[in-house]
């Protein structure tokens, strides 16, 4: 479990210095952290929750940002002061649910808490829908883990505290997988909420593969893939579906490790990036 104590390249923060910690330094507590996180991202969907009209190329530029260095960046050219300074809508990253997990798990790491994002599907945005999200998965002492949604606020009106979502409201996607594959699922209740196009087994399959990547340290963006099943563009195959099916079935850190070396679940030094605003471009990963 300690494996999840340590940085990715993804998740890794650079050094952070007084200026960026001010004086009291990071919170350890994860829903303190989950706050601050709320108060330097805003959601590329939600400008208009908070009155902002979010710049074009901030929607089309900022989420392609894979590293929380690059996050920090960003933040730092927008706004001077400490990580715990709550920002102004034009001050803050521009990101999706992916980015509030990540840089979620990197302060909790960075404050000694072990840490991993969690790829899947929500059904508490649409009633009916299992809606493509990410959320973070954080140790307790008693070495229990803990669903947390870092991106949820009082705007969402969840009948859940977002600190401890129930395991039946957000599907880590190897669940996800068996319902469809194994217990009469719909598949195409599960997708991007608001596509009629992206939804389907295919899409879960394809969380199922950027889950596990996460799970071992390879923290992807939701549109990142290798190959044209990843948007419905070939059918799955075979193999597809018995190495999604290993990973639904698998129960802890050993499984996870040893699927990940499988060459059709392993993500490969050089990906394509099916970017929403941008269009599909090739991508090389940093080295960990």
């Amino acid at each position: 479990m300690d494996d999840y104590l340590k940085q990715t390249p993804y998740s890794d923060p650079g050094d952070l210095d007084h200026g960026d910690l001010g004086p009291g330094g990071l919170p350890r507590d994860p829903g303190e952290l989950a706050r601050v996180v709320r108060d330097l991202i805003i959601h590329r969907g939600e400008g208009q929750l908070f009155g902002y009209t979010i710049p074009e190329q901030r929607l089309h530029e900022d989420a392609e940002s894979r590293y929380v260095r690059e996050i920090l960046r960003i933040l730092r050219e927008r706004g001077d002061g400490p990580l715990t300074r709550r920002r102004a809508p034009e001050e803050r990253f521009v990101g999706t649910c992916r980015d509030f997990s990540l840089l979620h798990c990197s302060l909790l790491r960075a404050t000694g808490t072990p840490a991993r994002p969690r790829c899947g599907f929500a059904g508490y945005f649409e009633k009916g829908f299992h809606g493509d999200h990410w959320v973070t998965e954080y140790r307790l002492p008693d070495g229990s883990w803990r669903l947390a949604d870092a991106q949820t606020h009082h705007e969402y009106d969840l009948p859940f505290d977002p600190m401890d979502v129930p395991r039946d409201q957000f599907l880590v996607a190897g669940d996800a997988w068996r319902m469809c594959r194994a217990e009469g699922a719909d598949p195409d209740s599960f997708g991007l909420g608001g596509s009629d196009r992206l939804k389907g087994l295919w899409f879960v399959r394809g969380n199922v593969v950027r889950d596990l990547a996460a799970l071992n340290g390879v923290e992807l963006l939701p549109w990142d893939g290798w190959g044209p099943e990843f948007l419905g563009r070939a059918p799955l195959t075979d193999a597809d579906l018995a190495a999604a099916d290993a990973v639904a079935a698998a129960r802890g850190e050993d499984d996870w490790r040893r699927l990940y070396r499988d060459p059709r679940l392993t993500v490969p030094a050089r990906l394509t990036s099916y970017t929403p605003y941008l269009g599909d471009r090739e991508v090389t990963l940093a080295e960990g």
